[in-house]
């Protein structure tokens, strides 16, 4: 039967994706599991793929759409079905009347297709429950009453109630008498969300989103333009106990910035001579995530240094038998997740209600790829031989490369391993991908002077590794035992491989 194609949650935690480009024409007859088209995602660009054999019958959406999840984004016909079977799905958009043969539009356009149609506002209605199922319940509301909103707190007398919990929705109010949308603000949660970490006023952003919606995009360029100053802002009262010189101090040290030659690029102001690169959507993301990571998981770190000559000589065995090409970040993956398995409670994620525990053993590994920076997930690593390990490795290097990296790719794992070794970065403290308990950064073996045995001055390999820990679920203890564990499995490194 005629369906709608929606665009698909593919990060855990995204509320809404961009539709970067199609990968099929309408009329295209598609098979289950062939690609329909990529989405950029807050990780990655991947791919999505059609669950049903059928006709691509409307593209619904323009490459470079921001779409909500769940909203439709094409229609598909079973490969026996009439285009007719479609009109009704093209009739509950607004869209009634046409064959699909139509170039891609957004799915809410407006059907009148007049440039100075009056839009209607959503009903006032009273609000309980929770943000997301309130989402849920706006956008249940017939097209003709806009865009989903958050609603003001109260209704009037004469609006209906709306709760949540129960998953019931209805309202009895009107649109104001010139049709407009009575000063509401229609925001996506996501929007919400990182406004209120980065302290941006969402009431004074212009969306762009569908119908004015404002998106997270919007709220991220708002704050790196930083707050809207007055064309004669006062200068700031001195403290009282200041000296007198100090203060008369303070415009001369600002002269010379303000004096800077500058042109307006946007919202941002470009000194002379300077180049500016936009920010992408993952760079902004990755900026925004990383942000809210150091804001809300308070992070304490824990170093030890490892003697890794019985490990580079291992990995040279390994490799010279042929069999598969073994990396020493392949060693310290498995080595980080035989740890994990040793010492449980440094295997869990944060969440606001409970301390998680998966049921495997899953390990992330940072990847630099050519779309941004990303973390696939390997599963349930000490299942697997080193050869195997290497293998999906690999294979998560080159589709993150590639922009392949679907939505199981990215989610879960409760430890990252951040490997800068092969930069000759000795060690750095790497900050924690949200919810993991850990990342595990990774410098390269240097060779130092060691005190070995009989207190003789050696020469040895030694390894730096600092880890980064969210001390919410993970205290001090059980990062150092974890810690103590890998070291030992790195300095005798056949418990490793057997």
């Amino acid at each position: 039967m005629a369906t709608y194609f929606r665009m698909p949650g593919v990060s855990a935690d995204s509320d809404e994706a961009v539709l970067e480009s199609w990968t099929v024409e309408q009329g295209a007859t598609v098979s289950s599991g062939q690609p329909i088209a990529s989405v950029e995602t807050e990780k990655a660009v991947v791919e999505v793929e059609a669950d049903v054999d059928a006709i691509v019958h409307t593209l619904l959406v323009d490459n470079g759409a921001t779409v909500p999840v769940g909203d439709p984004i094409a229609i598909l016909l079973g490969v026996d079905e009439p285009p007719s079977a479609a009109e009704k799905l093209l009739s509950d958009l607004g869209r009634g009347g046409g064959d699909g043969a139509g170039a891609a539009s957004a799915p809410d356009a407006d059907p009148d297709g007049a440039s100075g149609a009056v839009s209607h506002a959503v009903p006032d209605v009273e609000v309980t429950g929770d943000e997301k199922a309130l989402e849920e319940a706006v956008r249940s509301v017939p097209e003709e009453a806009g865009p989903p909103s958050t609603p003001p707190p109260t209704a009037p007398a004469s609006g209906a109630r709306i709760d949540v919990g129960a998953g019931a929705a209805g309202s009895n109010g009107s649109a104001g008498s010139d049709g407009s949308t009575g000063g509401r603000q229609f925001s996506s949660p996501s929007a919400r969300r990182v406004a209120r970490e980065l302290g941006v006023d969402i009431s004074s952003l212009t969306g762009s989103g569908p119908k004015g919606r404002v998106v997270r995009d919007d709220v991220l360029r708002a704050a790196e333009a930083g707050p809207a100053q007055p064309a004669e802002a006062p200068a700031a009262p001195a403290a009282v106990a200041a000296p007198a010189e100090s203060r008369q101090a303070a415009p001369a040290q600002a002269g010379p910035t303000q004096a800077a030659p500058a042109r307006a690029t946007g919202a941002d102001t470009v000194p002379e001579g300077w180049t500016a690169v936009p920010h992408n959507r993952i760079r902004k993301i990755i900026a925004a995530r990383l942000q809210e990571s150091k804001q809300t998981a308070p992070h304490f770190y824990l170093r030890r240094s490892a003697r890794v000559d019985a490990l580079l000589a291992l990995r040279a065995q390994l490799n010279a038998s042929g069999r598969a090409r073994i990396s020493v970040n392949d060693l310290i993956v498995r080595a980080a997740a035989l740890g994990l398995q040793d010492v449980p409670e440094m295997n869990v994620i944060w969440t606001e209600d409970a301390v998680l525990t998966p049921p495997t053993v899953d390990v992330a590994v940072a990847v630099a790829s050519e779309k941004g920076l990303v973390t696939p997930v390997l599963r349930d690593v000490p299942s697997l031989s080193l050869s195997a390990l290497s293998a999906r490795i690999k294979d998560a290097v080159a589709r993150a490369d590639a922009g392949k990296l679907g939505r199981d790719d990215l989610e879960g794992g409760t430890l990252t391993i951040s490997n800068l070794g092969m930069y000759g970065i000795e060690e750095f403290d790497a900050i924690l991908n949200p919810p993991q308990a850990g990342i595990l950064a990774v410098g390269a073996a240097v060779r130092k002077p060691v005190v070995g045995e009989g207190d003789r001055l050696e020469v040895a390999s030694v390894l730096s590794l600092v880890l980064s820990v969210d001390h919410r679920p993970v205290d001090g203890t059980i990062g150092a035992r974890w810690l103590a564990r890998l070291t030992e499995l790195l300095e005798d490194p056949m418990q490793i491989v057997v």
